[in-house]
């Protein structure tokens, strides 16, 4: 009883163990003494009654990743001789609680079936869980007065459990903010270091040390809140021709997915799993035949070669473009690639007065990408696969509609409503030559 007292859990963290609540969720910058009040309060729990209690993160390649570290050392800090730590898990000889750890990233309903006995689940690292893992996790945890801690350091507006379980918390969720100012034991030198950050640059100091997002404009292509503004209906028809960008999938979780614009309105795209190169050729043929678009950047990399290939020998030839993300873009002097180029001029013209579909996934997929230069200053964007890591799945929505961007697109010289007003062929040409919007 003795050691149990003399685990002090700081004010700020006491609700973890006071409050019955079925979300508690901790955030903040540097610090604020998370990981250590959770790893305590935990303990102290684990040593009143036997508990199931597991550590999960997004990724766990090895034990080492994990929290169990940081729980061994407590125990030998507190001398807590009750838990007897192996190599994967921690157990309690005397009234059997247990520590178990657990990696969600590619986890399915089935694997993750050890945890429907859990009684406290504490998400570390939380920022980088995907809401595909959230969706796994969540129904998994069911016993009755079950509960999910969550410890975090915010990095985007949108990171996928602040907005499902703290943006707009219900009367089961405990949202709590704890800085380095709030706890009593921060040593002295990380308030020296903050105290030196706040100094020399007020954004860091806001992000590292006060828990903020980071500021998008440093290193986000897109900003949310005109992405959020582009959302608002506002458009019913638009007289400019009809683009189609067909971004198609390459691996089995992935979709293909068709998006319509006109002009500056994307209002409607089509998504499909499990197509065969066959399959999307029809999908893409009934389409030209039914909706007369001037053009459909189709992506060529990977498989999508083989439905360009099926649609060209249907005579598509002068409405479908194949298009390469990692080819040279148009303005090879300002982008490393043709990706780099098409999702910023997707950037600009997010910034007119533009609608498009209302759909969370696409938003999230929209300001998931960071931004970057090459050794020549020319824009590039992050690696896809360093998306999909954050996301859980690829930008499949996103990129279609990056596609529309391709090329610009002439209507026989008509004069059509585009993005920039009424323009007649040739000002477009010039205008893309000069690589202004226009598109």
């Amino acid at each position: 009883m003795q050691k149990q007292i003399n685990i002090k859990i700081a004010r700020p963290f006491l609700p973890l163990i006071n409050e019955q609540k079925r979300i508690k969720f901790f955030y903040g910058g540097r610090g604020g003494g998370k990981s250590y009040a959770f790893a305590d309060s935990l303990l102290l729990l684990g040593l009143k009654k036997k508990l199931l209690i597991a550590c999960v993160r997004e990724i766990q390649e090895s034990i080492k990743d994990s929290v169990h570290r940081l729980l061994s050392d407590r125990i030998s800090y507190y001398g807590l001789d009750e838990f007897d730590v192996k190599e994967s898990e921690i157990v309690n000889r005397f009234n059997g609680s247990r520590f178990i750890f657990k990696g969600l990233r590619n986890q399915d309903a089935q694997k993750i079936k050890s945890l429907e006995g859990v009684d406290i689940v504490w998400i570390e690292e939380a920022q980088t869980i995907s809401k595909k893992s959230w969706e796994i996790l969540a129904p998994t945890i069911r016993k009755d007065g079950s509960e999910i801690w969550v410890s975090m350091n915010r990095v985007d507006e949108n990171d996928p459990l602040w907005m499902i379980l703290a943006a707009n918390p219900d009367e089961r969720t405990l949202v709590a903010k704890v800085n380095y100012d709030d706890n009593p034991f921060c040593p002295q030198e990380l308030k020296q270091q903050a105290l030196a950050c706040q100094q020399k640059n007020m954004d860091d100091y806001r992000h590292i040390w006060l828990g903020e997002p980071r500021s998008q404009g440093d290193y986000k292509l897109m900003n949310a809140s005109k992405i959020r503004q582009a959302m608002t209906p506002k458009i019913k028809e638009c007289s400019s021709p009809l683009v189609i960008g067909l971004d198609i999938a390459r691996f089995g979780n992935d979709a293909s997915v068709f998006c319509f614009r006109k002009g500056r309105w994307f209002y409607k795209m089509e998504v499909y799993e499990k197509k065969d190169n066959v399959e999307l050729a029809n999908i893409a043929t009934n389409m030209i035949k039914t909706w007369h678009p001037i053009r459909v950047f189709l992506d060529a990399g990977g498989v999508g070669g083989g439905v360009y290939d099926i649609l060209r020998d249907r005579g598509f030839q002068e409405v479908v473009k194949p298009i390469n993300f990692g080819s040279k873009a148009i303005n090879s002097e300002r982008y490393a690639n043709k990706r780099a180029e098409m999702w910023d001029l997707l950037r600009q013209w997010l910034d007119e007065d533009v609608e498009i579909v209302c759909d969370e996934r696409l938003f999230n997929e929209l300001v998931a990408v960071n931004k970057k230069y090459d050794s020549l200053g020319r824009l590039l964007l992050e690696e896809k696969e360093e998306i999909k890591k954050k996301l859980g799945h690829s930008t499949d929505l996103a990129d279609a509609l990056a596609l529309t961007f391709a090329e610009p697109v002439y209507d026989r010289g008509f004069l059509k409503l585009y993005g920039n007003g009424k323009v007649a062929i040739e000002d477009m040409f010039n205008e893309s030559c000069q690589n202004k919007t226009g598109w």
